[in-house]
């Protein structure tokens, strides 16, 4: 064979070669590092109930990288709106299914994926001093809960959405001795047994400053309102890099990441629990 017929192939070779290399490295997320990419920054925005799984899974996604996560965590509804605004960023993990599916069709996303879910439960102070088994012993005459009722959306909504679907709202309303409006600054005082039940998010359990210091008590699903349940992430329509912006996607919807919200009380969109809820509730970018 000649040089040049022989060089030829040497390139195509290389060419395969690198190709398949890339390749190799795209199906594992979070492989490639800085260099691959034509951005050395990604802009992530989410609502703050997922900040405590978001930050250890930057830091992860970081040290793989050596990309620089530019995080912002703040009210769903607020960062929805400025969204839908003028305001841009590379990703978004937003709650309630409706806003991921209100920004694509207004063109602001470019498409979304199951993220991670929520659940509810009753929480009291430690050895549960009231003898609390259940959703319904909190319209007990006489029984003093706080719950977060003044808390913005979905936060009090979803609350007062159980115990209405419980039928005892207006029972545990009069039991009632405060009325807050942050469900983090509640925690103290369900610890300090000033009040004896409320009912919460489990993630706020396995908050390092919380985590232990409650008893948790499960709520059947069947009271869940829908919509506060689903979280979804997905890139957004004036992502600076594309390739990054879907790269980072994939590693927080890959075990690893959502191992991460599992360990902080969320229920993984890839665990078993989370694939029968996306399904249940319809949680696909159509």
């Amino acid at each position: 064979m000649d040089k040049k017929g022989s060089g030829m192939e040497r390139r195509a070779f290389l060419k395969a070669a690198m190709a398949s290399t890339v390749a190799a490295a795209t199906m594992k997320p979070g492989r490639l590092s800085a260099g691959w990419f034509q951005a050395d920054s990604l802009q992530v925005w989410s609502c703050g109930g997922l900040a405590e799984a978001m930050n250890p899974a930057n830091r992860i996604y970081e040290q793989k990288t050596g990309i620089k996560i530019q995080y912002t965590g703040a009210f769903a509804a607020a960062l929805g709106k400025s969204l839908q605004g003028s305001a841009v960023t590379d990703v978004f993990a937003g709650r309630v299914l409706k806003l991921a599916k209100s920004l694509k069709a207004a063109k602001k996303m470019l498409y979304f994926r199951p993220f991670c879910f929520t659940e509810y439960v009753l929480i009291t102070p430690r050895g549960n001093p009231a003898g609390i088994s259940s959703v319904e012993d909190l319209a007990r005459p006489g029984l003093p809960v706080i719950l977060p009722l003044g808390a913005s959306p979905p936060g009090g909504d979803a609350v007062m959405g159980i115990l209405k679907k419980a039928k005892i709202d207006q029972a545990v309303l009069k039991n009632a001795i405060r009325m807050e409006t942050c469900v983090i600054k509640m925690m103290p005082a369900i610890i300090a047994g000033e009040g004896k039940a409320s009912i919460v998010e489990r993630r706020l359990t396995r908050m390092v400053r919380y985590e232990g210091k409650v008893d948790v008590i499960p709520i059947p699903e069947t009271l869940f309102p829908p919509g506060p349940l689903t979280f979804t992430i997905g890139v957004m329509k004036y992502a600076k890099d594309r390739p990054l912006a879907d790269d980072y996607v994939q590693f927080m919807c890959s075990d690893e990441a959502q191992a991460i919200f599992e360990r902080q009380g969320f229920i993984p969109a890839a665990s078993e629990k989370g694939r029968m809820l996306i399904e249940k509730l319809g949680v696909k970018d159509v």
